[in-house]
């Protein structure tokens, strides 16, 4: 009994012990038709004011493969367990009808982070690299590269046109369309700024399809310019080759194959081509997308 008691006390002032409490918010409440998986990680960063932590997992057998994302956590306790460079076990709840469609649960730290290991790079690796050239076909059905940016700073975001997240691509999509209005506003950023949004679905976010996702975000107005804001889609190896590049990641959902379950990652470049500024989720406004991008452009 003693010994046990021992073990209990040493587990839980390593952090092993991940029963610290599941929120009781009754708006996490799991459907009985959710989907769990087991889930092993490291976490790269967390955002406790958000209740999300970055992590780089392994594999998950039957749902996707290894990638680094962002993942909702409800239980309160965690915050203060999650740490950068903590290993961590769990399960990785997919429930389409909770407000989070994926979760994590039951979480227990396996492994606390290493004392002398260096601090996760926020800023990326990338940040003062050359952007990836590419070759994509916009809404107009014209070809456009990274030459088409040449001179101006300009940013990119990835989304896909059927995407229901109000928090995810819509969330994206809708920035961008704010931000292109107050570029608008001043003739000279008008003259130095560009916006490209692209799509990871090349099997149906079609030039012509992307052209009418565009609109319906301009006011429904059929004869709306996308000379600030463009879309744009290319071939999967394309796409992934620019997506891989910025860190973000994609799969199709194997429960919902209308569904692509994906990271967020809006990247700012240079008239010269370089990366200046990463905004690796949505907790970015239009304005501080344009202040980037007017820094970029200096």
């Amino acid at each position: 009994m003693r010994k046990a008691l021992i073990l209990l006390v040493l587990a839980s002032l390593l952090g092993l012990i991940g029963c610290g409490g599941a929120s009781t918010n009754s708006s996490n409440a799991v459907s009985p038709n959710a989907k769990r998986y087991p889930f092993k990680g490291k976490v790269v960063s967390v955002d406790r004011a958000k209740k999300t932590a970055s992590i780089d997992h392994e594999a998950i057998e039957g749902y996707m493969e290894a990638m680094t994302m962002d993942f909702p956590i409800h239980a309160d306790w965690a915050w203060d367990s999650l740490k950068p460079g903590s290993e961590i076990s769990g399960e990785l709840v997919v429930d389409n009808t909770a407000k989070d469609p994926y979760f994590l649960e039951n979480i227990v730290v396996v492994s606390p982070p290493d004392p002398n290991a260096p601090a996760p790079d926020t800023k990326f690796a990338q940040i003062g690299q050359p952007a990836p050239d590419f070759s994509l076909t916009n809404q107009d059905g014209q070809k456009i590269s990274l030459k088409t940016f040449q001179g101006k700073a300009f940013a990119i975001t990835f989304i896909y046109a059927k995407c229901p997240l109000p928090e995810f691509c819509i969330k994206m999509s809708s920035n961008f369309r704010d931000a292109a209005r107050l570029i608008k506003t001043d003739p000279q950023l008008s003259e130095k700024l560009r916006l490209l949004s692209i799509s990871f679905d090349p099997e149906n976010d079609t030039p012509e399809k992307l052209r009418a996702y565009g609109i319906t975000y301009m006011g429904n107005d059929p004869n709306a310019k996308f000379d600030i804001w463009q879309l744009a889609v290319g071939s999967d190896a394309e796409v992934r080759k620019i997506a891989d590049f910025f860190g973000l990641r994609y799969e199709v959902n194997p429960e919902n194959k209308a569904i692509i379950d994906h990271s967020l990652r809006t990247a700012v470049i240079s008239p010269d081509g370089k990366v200046t500024k990463i905004f690796a989720g949505n907790d970015w406004t239009p304005t501080q997308l344009v202040d980037a991008l007017k820094a970029a452009e200096k």
